[in-house]
């Protein structure tokens, strides 16, 4: 493989990452305030049918993106309702609805199996797109693409650096505290679910429209990847840049099976295809590995230098969840 092959096949990694990097930024905001919206998998499936379907009807890809976005927003509405204002298990409204969304979305999706609909098209930055390698790789993308990009920072700036993203941090982890300070916990966790759905809505668009063009039930290719978005969000560690990084090494896993098929002929294709899952939940085990009391034993029979040197190389992995994830808080 050449230079210039290596730089395009890197781009398209980050064009295929990109709808992965906005549901899992998404389900990032519904999880840092507290809330576990495990419809995702099922929320991406229908609004990738469903704005495929407004695609074809209207020819507009603008009204299709709304579209996948007040999709998404609603299914989260339902289990932020469910869970904050009925006191309901998150894990149950969240699994049964992803259920529900992924018979409906293939049960209203049949009649439009295999038509042709518009597509996002690439548009190249002037100047940008001529740096050597990077302008070929960052500015040569879609428009979702280079939204990707611009909400890894901005949510990053607006959780850790923003008056209402200490509110929100503090609302996923110290609930009472904040309604104690005078944060509106409930509105809090009601405002960043729907968020955080209207995004993972979002990454259905950028499927059917960009990444997997058009709709063909099941065999579209999507069903499971809200699981990944999932555990991508724990191995991040619920910070935006993180866990951006696990949905372009997710992509670049499936890139390099593609790759890597031609010169393993004697692997059956399938095992290439489905090796990324796998090893995505094998990295997600290693990450939270430190976690475990048998790792503290084992630190502690090293020798001093080994030890320290592990135990930083440990902490640095170490994830820890909000406290509040997926408690009710109950308003005195």
């Amino acid at each position: 493989m050449d230079g210039a092959t290596l730089v395009i096949g890197l781009a398209g990694v980050l064009t295929a990452a990109a709808p992965l990097v906005v549901a899992t930024i998404g389900e990032t905001f519904a999880e840092r305030a507290g809330v576990i919206n495990l419809s995702v998998n099922g929320t991406i499936l229908l609004s990738a049918m469903g704005s495929f379907v407004v695609a074809v009807s209207t020819g507009s890809l603008v009204l299709a993106f709304i579209a996948g976005a007040l999709i998404g927003a609603l299914v989260a509405l339902i289990v932020a309702f469910g869970s904050i204002t009925l006191r309901q298990s998150q894990v149950a409204i969240g699994f049964v609805l992803t259920l529900f969304c992924r018979d409906l979305s293939y049960f209203l999706g049949n009649p439009f199996m295999g038509e042709k609909g518009p597509m996002l098209s690439v548009h190249p930055i002037p100047l940008l797109e001529d740096i050597p390698v990077l302008g070929t790789m960052f500015f040569k993308q879609d428009v979702m693409t280079y939204f990707s990009f611009v909400l890894i920072a901005g949510a990053w700036w607006w959780i850790f650096r923003t008056r209402p993203g200490l509110v929100l941090r503090a609302v996923g982890e110290r609930p009472e505290a904040a309604f104690a300070r005078g944060a509106r916990v409930k509105l809090v966790r009601y405002a960043y679910t729907t968020l955080g759905g209207a995004l993972v809505g979002l990454a259905g668009p950028m499927y059917s429209l960009s990444v997997k063009a058009g709709w063909k039930g099941t065999i579209s290719g999507l069903d499971g990847l809200g699981w990944i978005v999932l555990a991508i969000v724990i191995f991040g560690a619920w910070n935006p840049v993180r866990v951006a990084l696990g949905a372009y090494l997710f992509g670049l896993l499936q890139w390099l099976s593609v790759v890597l098929q031609p010169h393993l002929q004697g692997i059956p294709s399938q095992v290439l295809q489905v090796a990324p899952f796998p090893l995505m939940i094998l990295t997600l085990l290693f990450v939270n590995i430190g976690n475990a009391e048998w790792v503290e034993r084992v630190l502690a029979a090293l020798p001093e230098r080994p030890r320290k040197a592990v135990a930083r190389a440990i902490r640095a992995l170490r994830v820890v969840q909000p406290r509040s994830l997926g408690v009710p808080f109950e308003q005195d």
